[in-house]
This record gives C-alpha cells, structure tokens and sequence, in this order.
C-alpha cells in the first residue's frame, strides 16, 4: 500500500461521510476548506480511519494534523510502511 493508495481510500471516506460525491482533496487540503468539517466531523473521520486502517492514535497525535497529507503520512507511520 502506497501514499497514494492511502490518499485516495481516505478521500472516498470523505467523500461519503460529508455526501459529497465530488469532494476533491489532496495533501495540502484542510478542514478548513470543507464547510461540515467542524470538531465532530474530526473524531468521527478519525475513528473511521482508525477502523479502516487498524490502527490508533494518541491525542498528542491528533492533535498534531494540520493537514490531509499529515493524516496519510501518520496512517503510514503506524502501518510501517
């Protein structure tokens, strides 16, 4: 599995959890740029990610993502790949 293989799994994540079929993200994307992404959205595409992938993140961890990039590179980090 790739970055890129990862990016995309986590893009049609959010694609369905924000119902919004042509939601483009890249690296660089933000929370900030997705209107429904509040604090609540957070945890629950954290979650999703966690169940999807098998892994788990500390709060530090978390706390730390400024991007959808960052989110990739820490899936990566757990998996060992």
């Amino acid at each position: 599995m790739t970055k890129d293989d990862i990016l995309d799994q986590l893009v049609e994540m959010m694609r369905d959890y924000f119902d919004e079929p042509d939601l483009a993200l890249d690296r660089d994307s933000t929370a900030r740029e997705v209107a429904e992404w509040d604090s609540l959205a957070h945890v629950n595409i954290i979650a999703g990610v966690e169940s999807t992938f098998g892994v788990r993140f500390a709060i530090s961890e978390i706390e730390s993502l400024k991007s959808v990039g960052d989110l990739v590179d820490l899936v990566v980090a757990k998996k060992g790949l």
